[in-house]
């Protein structure tokens, strides 16, 4: 059926379905686009497309392990990755080389003293990574901020009207190429009098203004004139020395070298174990031998052991009953002792009474003869004796 057939109403009824449908189809294509877009622009961003990046390269004795898109971490953050992996020229003092690029804020860690990259063993099939130390002394290697070539003079006039905002973008040296002032250190009128005083190079130095910044990289620090330069990704001066780890393949080589270096002497102490154990195995049926022959002599102990348990027993029980009676004897001679005071006292007179009536009888001329003392070798007397005394003397 064609258009023109239908009735006015149904024309009017499907051209506002087809104004419809259009509506639709536009609002699903821009919500798409913006979906898309959104989606972008996140990637974008966790990739760093928008964030300034510093492009930094070092030289080392192998590629293996490394590749390009690995993590480059600084502090153990995540910073970067490798772009770019070479051979150096056969005639080159290096080997390989490897360019990466570092995500701000980190490269404003590398610094000129202190900043190297460890190349570390991760996991295991020879991966390794790149890790870039925090720096500890010295200018930042990478700079946003551009410097200018200016007069001491003309220096001099704009400290005075801009203060605290202009800095050295280099090492001011003296004639013996010692450092006078650093880098980054503010001017002032007293430093560029001295500076003035230094015979310096059209009486100028590299200055740059601490509030002036781009978004891109603009200055690298030249080592030998001890200065920033306009900065390239192809700059030689955002060097990094290296400390690097031999991949895990040569470590193991290097451990199983050893290890062969280390079996004669591990088969010869094996030897030797072995014999040993067979002293001790013949020590062991000495042993039996020597227990086996002391068994008799052990059963025999045991014997007398349970014999003298026996009659222990009764021997005790008999000191015990004797102990009793003394106990017994002795408690009742303290009993009769104090129940009369006075028998100490009265045998004590006995006795000396007996001794008296003794020594009497000892004088009397009847008795005298029943106490004589024997005679005895005494020795002959002295001349210093004196005389004998006269017989029948009375």
């Amino acid at each position: 059926m064609a258009l023109q057939d239908l009735t006015p109403q149904l024309r009017t009824r499907l051209s506002r379905m087809e104004r419809a449908v259009g509506w639709f189809v536009f609002l699903a294509t821009a919500l798409l686009l913006f979906g898309f877009g959104y989606y972008l622009y996140h990637t974008a961003k966790a990739r760093g497309w928008f964030v300034i990046k510093a492009k930094f390269f070092c030289y080392v004795q192998s590629s293996t392990g490394l590749g390009v898109g690995d993590p480059v971490t600084i502090m153990g953050f995540p910073s970067g990755q490798i772009v770019e992996i070479h051979p150096m020229p056969p005639g080159d003092r290096h080997n390989v080389r490897v360019e990466f690029e570092v995500r701000d804020p980190y490269f404003h860690y590398i610094w000129r003293d202190g900043s190297f990259v460890k190349v570390n063993a991760s996991g295991l099939l020879d991966k390794r990574l790149l890790e870039v130390t925090r720096g500890t002394n010295g200018p930042a290697i990478c700079v946003t901020q551009p410097g200018v070539f200016k007069a001491i003079p003309e220096l001099k006039q704009i400290i005075t009207e801009q203060t605290n905002r202009w800095q050295l973008y280099q090492d001011v040296l003296d004639k013996d190429s010692n450092v006078v002032f650093r880098a980054y250190e503010m001017l002032t009128a007293s430093n560029l009098d001295v500076m003035a005083q230094l015979d310096l190079e059209s009486n100028a130095v590299f200055v740059y203004d601490n509030t002036v910044v781009n978004d891109r990289i603009v200055g690298a620090w030249h080592r030998s004139t001890h200065r920033y330069v306009n900065y390239t990704p192809d700059s030689q001066d955002a060097w990094l020395p290296v400390s690097e780890a031999p991949p895990v393949s040569d470590q193991l080589q290097a451990m199983v070298n050893q290890v062969q270096q280390a079996l004669p002497g591990i088969l010869s102490l094996t030897n030797k174990l072995n014999a040993v154990l067979d002293n001790a195995v013949q020590l062991t049926s000495n042993l039996n031998v020597v227990a086996a022959t002391a068994l008799p002599a052990v059963t025999n102990f045991s014997s007398i052991t349970a014999t003298a348990n026996t009659n222990l027993p009764a021997t005790f029980d008999g000191i015990n009953r004797s102990l009793d009676n003394l106990a017994n004897i002795t408690s009742n001679l303290n009993t009769q002792v104090e129940a009369n005071s006075n028998m100490l006292s009265t045998i004590s007179r006995t006795i000396e009474d007996s001794d008296t009536f003794i020594q009497g009888l000892k004088h009397h001329w009847l008795l005298r003869s029943a106490f004589k003392t024997p005679k005895t070798n005494a020795p002959p007397a002295s001349a210093d004796d004196g005389p004998p005394s006269p017989k029948g003397h009375r």
